[in-house]
């Protein structure tokens, strides 16, 4: 039996964000996030989980500390060298980031194409991922003429489409049904069980309650012990998302 420590794919040592002129986003946050770990960031808007994802996969910068993420010195990492981390990563963004004037296949295989992955595996990869998302019949629909809730299954098939390391998803369930929350969630999953790292960042409990994986709550940029039951989103200032800097 293999008794050797988990490697740690994630690692950030007193991580700290200021946003100008002096917006205290996230404060000395420390936290290792093991290979094939599932792990939930939990707290309610403007508790600092986008920001960290953000700093994970090099849109920010911190002001201060240290992230290493699958063997990368984040923060140090030339401009020139961001492509290899992007690599391993996919994101789920809340704001999605699709190409409107494109097609739905199109902006899946966006994430296959760069690594020249072949077309037949291109299509049928973003057919399986419609079908699990029950999206089939928008394959060739413009992205721009999506509901919220279809161009958020389509930004979360995109960010798994070319098996990632690592998976970002930031509220994947927010615009979302009962029904197709457990489809998305059961998709991601089912990648954490083929080794993928996945960080969920969530204020839906529901999401957790239920689950065994690591659940890390975040308030006022800072992390805490989960509480019994967190305040409402709606009850919450809205969290501090600025331009992204780096692309």
């Amino acid at each position: 039996m293999d008794t050797s420590p988990p490697e740690a794919m994630i690692d950030l040592i007193k991580v700290s964000k200021i946003y100008p002129p002096e917006v205290q986003a996230i404060t000395d946050i420390s936290l290792t996030v093991n290979r094939g770990e599932l792990l939930f960031l939990t707290g309610m808007s403007g508790a600092g989980k986008t920001t960290l994802l953000r700093l994970i996969s090099r849109m920010e910068k911190p002001s201060k500390g240290m992230i290493d993420v699958a063997g990368m010195d984040v923060a140090k990492l030339p401009q020139c060298k961001i492509h290899l981390l992007r690599r391993k990563i996919g994101m789920a963004y809340q704001d999605f980031k699709l190409l409107p004037e494109r097609t739905v296949a199109d902006n899946i295989a966006i994430a296959m194409e760069v690594v020249y992955r072949p077309k037949s595996s291109i299509e049928k990869r973003t057919r399986d991922l419609l079908e699990q998302l029950n999206l089939t019949q928008k394959y060739t629909a413009r992205a721009g003429e999506l509901s919220r809730g279809e161009q958020q299954r389509v930004a979360i098939a995109r960010a798994v489409a070319n098996w990632p390391e690592i998976i970002l998803a930031d509220e994947p369930t927010g615009n979302l049904d009962a029904d197709t929350t457990a489809r998305v969630m059961d998709l991601l999953h089912r990648h954490n069980r083929k080794g993928a790292t996945i960080l969920i960042a969530t204020h839906d409990k529901t999401l957790y309650q239920q689950d065994t994986h690591r659940v890390i709550e975040l308030s006022f940029g800072r992390m805490r012990a989960p509480q019994a039951e967190m305040p409402d989103a709606d009850d919450a200032y809205g969290e501090f998302i600025p331009p992204v800097s780096e692309v």
